[in-house]
């Protein structure tokens, strides 16, 4: 078995070997994979942290050793254990890393996990970095309004980026997966998956956090996830101001799943934050996203740009 590692900061995963087919998601510095077809220029590889599969420029890629292989393996079950299952990883939405090498600097993104790290230092094959402390966590933060608050700030309007999850554009749910990684919460890569974790569709949920269904606004925690689909899609006679609105709770069971391509974070059983054009926040109500860049005259509250359809929290 060959696997890869990534020492860029960034490297786009496509659906086709080639520089203009779609991006499907990003590998982050340090993150390892495995490698499925090799086209020369091309290499298609499956991530190992949250099994998303695409082709990315073989250049790009570093060959490991089996003895790399192992001694990261290692690296990451002592990091596991020292930090309470928890591996310390970038906070801001990006910083730098200095290589003590060559003095090369290296731009990190938000998530990005830092193996063999203690006070200001971390390790990757053999080759020390030095980063800001403050720019690491080395525990997960507990889920509140104000840490939510304190963290995704830095974040707000980040660039909307299909397959980005980086301070130079992010989508919806490399937006959630990377914020919630802080919180020690593992999430799939795509909004669909992550409503298929709290659905116990997925056949890969044993590596990723338990989720469990939220049943209404009226129960929702800050951090809990929203599940959209896209755009909202409701009656001619549903009112478009939130102050007119009926509390009607989600369904506890559904007959057909329904078609989510979005998701967010609540702030709160009035507001959530979510990528849609940029990170931003925005009201939310039982039926979803009210968005006031969408007002107008008619709607002075604005109108609704995402039907709401479940929620969902990590346990």
């Amino acid at each position: 078995m060959v696997r890869v590692i990534a020492l860029h900061s960034v490297i786009p995963l496509r659906a086709e070997p080639s520089e203009t087919s779609e991006m499907l998601t990003q590998m982050l510095f340090a993150e390892t994979a495995e490698v499925l077809e090799d086209a020369r220029r091309w290499t298609r590889i499956r991530l190992h942290q949250d099994g998303q599969e695409g082709w990315a420029d073989t250049k790009m890629l570093t060959p490991m050793s089996d003895e790399e292989w192992m001694d990261y393996k290692r690296n990451e079950t002592i990091a596991l254990q020292a930090n309470k299952n928890f591996i310390p990883r970038v906070a801001l939405p990006v910083t730098y890393a200095v290589s003590e090498n060559n003095g090369q600097t290296i731009p990190l993104a938000a998530g990005t996990r830092l193996l063999s790290y203690s006070s200001g230092v971390f390790s990757l094959l053999g080759v020390r970095f030095r980063i800001d402390p403050q720019a690491v966590l080395v525990a997960p933060l507990a889920i509140t309004l104000d840490s939510l608050m304190q963290t995704t700030r830095f974040f707000l309007n980040i660039p909307y980026l299909w397959g980005g999850k980086n301070a130079m554009g992010m989508d919806c749910s490399g937006f959630t997966q990377t914020i919630c990684s802080l919180f020690g919460i593992n999430l799939p890569r795509n909004a669909s998956e992550q409503y298929d974790l709290s659905q116990r569709i997925s056949k890969r949920d044993t590596q990723f956090s338990t989720v469990n269904p939220v049943y209404s606004l009226e129960h929702a925690m800050p951090g809990d996830l929203a599940f959209f689909d896209h755009p909202a899609v409701l009656d001619e006679d549903t009112p478009q101001s939130s102050t007119e609105i009926e509390r009607v709770p989600l369904p506890t069971t559904t007959i057909e799943q329904p078609h989510v391509t979005h998701v967010g974070i609540l702030l709160d059983r009035k507001r959530i934050i979510h990528c849609s054009g940029r990170v931003k926040v925005e009201h939310i109500d039982h039926h979803g996203i009210l968005s006031m860049e969408t007002a107008d005259a008619a709607h002075p509250d604005g109108r609704y740009t995402h039907h709401l359809v479940h929620l969902s929290r990590a346990v």
